[in-house]
C-alpha cells in the first residue's frame, strides 16, 4: 500500500504561508470583538470601527480572489465576475451607511454579506479545494466576532 499522497492531494494541501497570512487576516476580528464586547467605552466604541473596516477589506480580498480565478479563465463568465464584487459593495455600502442606520443592522448586513460570500465560494466551479477551506476558516472567524459585536450591540441597544 503507498502511503504517498496522491498529486490531487499534494495540489490541494493548505500550505503554511496560505495558513499563515489567513491567520493574519482573520487576527483582527476577535480582537476587535473582545474590544467591543468587554472593552471601556473608549475602547469599545473604535474596536466596533476596526472590525467593521475590517469586514470591508476582507470581503473585498476575497471578492477580488474570486475576480482574479475568473479572469484567467479563457472566457470569463460575467455573472460570476459580478457576484465577486457584490460582497464587498454590500460591506463598504454598510460601512458608509454607518451612524445613519443602527449599529446592530449594520452588523448584521456584513455577517450576511460573509454569509453569501462564503456560499458562493462553496458553490463555485473550477476552484482548488484549498480555497473554500480558507473562506471557511476567514467566514467563520469573521462571523463568529462579528456576532459577538451584535449581542453587545443589541445590550446596549444600538440595535
Amino acid at each position: 500500500m503507498n502511503d504517498q499522497p496522491s498529486a490531487a492531494a499534494r495540489h490541494d494541501a493548505i500550505p503554511p504561508t496560505l495558513w499563515l497570512i489567513a491567520l493574519s487576516a482573520l487576527a483582527p476580528f476577535p480582537l476587535a470583538a473582545l474590544a467591543y464586547g468587554w472593552g471601556p467605552p473608549a475602547v469599545a466604541l473604535p474596536a466596533l470601527t476596526v472590525i467593521l473596516t475590517w469586514s470591508g477589506v476582507v470581503l473585498a480580498f476575497l471578492g477580488g480572489v474570486r475576480w482574479g480565478m475568473e479572469t484567467v479563465r479563457p472566457r470569463p463568465r460575467a455573472e460570476r465576475l459580478l457576484i465577486s464584487v457584490l460582497s464587498p459593495i454590500v460591506a463598504w455600502t454598510l460601512l458608509a451607511t454607518r451612524h445613519r442606520i443602527p449599529d446592530g443592522w449594520v452588523i448584521g448586513g456584513c455577517i450576511g454579506a460573509f454569509l453569501v460570500q462564503w456560499l458562493f465560494d462553496h458553490h463555485a466551479p473550477d476552484v482548488p479545494a484549498r480555497y473554500p477551506r480558507l473562506s471557511t476558516t476567514l467566514t467563520a472567524g469573521a462571523c463568529i466576532s462579528l456576532a459577538v459585536c451584535l449581542d453587545q450591540a443589541m445590550k446596549t441597544g444600538r440595535l
